[in-house]
């Protein structure tokens, strides 16, 4: 029986997501090119206190110790909901996911960066896994997808304003 339920469980993974060659409202993501270094993009990615700052969705976040693989944090909505999230995968200067639990599912979101040709690329994904992905998927993530690209303009905005000279 052991055996079965976690044959069962690893396709809901944080590993088993893979990007589709179309977003949908249960996977989506946003890329955008800018001129700031990965450094400061990486800085404003990581500085938890000030998502607010450029998540419209957010009324706050907080994460009570080092940004770092199983580092645990509140996100407080607009609403003044607050969802406990847990950072599940990390590669320092490059990459994040965290994940917020959903009844029978979870929602993740990967942050990823690199530089191309001397500009810094960075992808915002999100995606809804489990059973219940598809209900999530249809009450939240229409709105997720709409806000993705102002707010990656506007991380994109911050960071060429701490890089300018």
């Amino acid at each position: 029986m052991r055996v079965l339920t976690l044959s069962f469980l690893i396709p809901f993974g944080v590993f088993a997501q893979s990007k589709m060659d179309e977003p949908s409202r249960k996977h989506f993501w946003h890329t955008v090119t800018t001129s700031a270094s990965p450094e400061t993009v990486w800085t404003i990615w990581t500085d938890v206190s000030n998502w607010h700052t450029w998540d419209t969705g957010l009324q706050s976040a907080r994460m009570d110790d080092a940004f770092r693989l199983e580092a645990k944090g509140v996100l407080t909505s607009l609403e003044g909901r607050d969802t406990k999230f847990t950072v599940v995968a990390y590669e320092e200067g490059s990459s994040y996911t965290f994940k917020s639990a959903l009844p029978l599912g979870g929602l993740y979101v990967k942050r990823t960066l690199s530089e191309e040709d001397g500009k810094t690329v960075f992808t915002h994904e999100v995606w809804f896994q489990g059973l219940t992905a598809g209900i999530f998927a249809r009450a939240f993530g229409d709105n997720f997808r709409a806000m993705l690209p102002e707010v990656m303009e506007t991380v994109k905005a911050q960071a060429e304003t701490k890089d300018k000279p």
